[in-house]
C-alpha cells in the first residue's frame, strides 16, 4: 500500500511546506526520495544527512578546481548533494525525528551549499561577473522568503523555476559538460560553466517575479490577521 497520505510522503511534505499543490516532476522526485528513505538510512540522523550534503558540494569544489576530466566527478557529487539534500527532510518526516531546529540546521546547510555551488561554477571557468550575477539572485530569492514567513506567510509563498533542484542541475550539467567536452558548447564553443551561469541569473530572475507575486498574495495584511 502507498504511503503518500503519511508523514514522509508527498502530502505530508505538501503539509510541511504550507499545503502547496505538487507539481508532477515534485510527485515523482518526492517518491524517488520516499523510497530512498525507507532503508537504512533511516537510522542517520536527519542534520548529519544535512551536513553530508555540503560535504558531497565541497568535495565537488575540489573535484571541479583539479580540471582534466575530474569534473566528471563534480556532477556525480552534485547529484549526490542532490539527493541528500531531499533524504535529510524525507528521512525527519518519516522516523518523526523533525523539528523546528532541524529545519534551521538543514536551511544553514542549503545556504552553505548554495555558496558552494556558485564557487563550482566559478572553479569551471565562469567569469567572476557571471558567477556574482548567478548568486546574488539565489541568496535574495531564500532571504525574502524567509522574511515574509517571520512576519505570517504561509508556507514558501511560491515554488519557483529558480528552486535549489534547479541550482543543483544547472551545476551538475556545467561539471558533466566541463569534463565530457571541454572545448565548449556544441556548435558555439562557448564554456559549459558560462553558459550555466547565464541559465542560473535568467531562472532566478523569474524566480525572484514569480516569488514576489506568491508573497504579495500569501503575507497577511497587517500584524496579527490572517490574509
Amino acid at each position: 500500500m502507498s504511503d503518500a497520505s503519511g508523514p514522509g510522503g508527498p502530502a505530508g511534505w505538501s503539509a510541511l511546506h504550507g499545503g502547496i499543490a505538487l507539481s508532477p516532476p515534485v510527485r515523482a522526485w518526492l517518491w524517488l526520495v520516499q523510497r530512498l528513505a525507507a532503508g537504512p538510512v533511516t537510522r542517520v540522523p536527519p542534520d548529519v544527512l544535512s551536513l553530508a550534503g555540503v560535504l558531497a558540494v565541497a568535495s565537488a569544489l575540489a573535484a571541479a578546481a583539479a580540471g582534466g576530466r575530474w569534473p566528471l566527478l563534480s556532477a556525480l557529487l552534485v547529484v549526490a548533494a542532490g539527493v541528500l539534500d531531499g533524504l535529510d527532510g524525507a528521512v525527519a518526516l518519516r522516523t518523526g525525528r523533525a523539528r523546528p531546529l532541524g529545519a534551521v540546521v538543514d536551511a544553514a546547510a542549503d545556504r552553505v551549499g548554495d555558496l558552494l555551488l556558485i564557487a563550482v561554477l566559478a572553479a569551471l571557468g565562469a567569469p567572476l561577473g557571471w558567477v556574482l550575477a548567478a548568486g546574488a539572485p539565489a541568496l535574495l530569492h531564500e532571504y525574502v522568503r524567509a522574511r515574509a514567513q517571520a512576519v505570517g506567510m504561509p508556507g514558501v509563498g511560491a515554488v519557483t523555476v529558480a528552486e535549489r533542484p534547479t541550482r543543483l542541475i544547472v551545476v551538475a550539467v556545467a561539471a558533466l559538460g566541463t569534463g565530457t567536452l571541454p572545448a565548449g558548447t556544441p556548435f558555439t564553443g562557448w564554456g559549459w560553466a558560462t553558459v550555466c551561469a547565464v541559465l542560473w541569473t535568467v531562472a532566478g530572475v523569474v524566480g525572484a517575479l514569480q516569488l514576489a507575486v506568491g508573497i504579495v498574495r500569501s503575507v497577511p495584511r497587517g500584524y496579527g490577521q490572517d490574509r
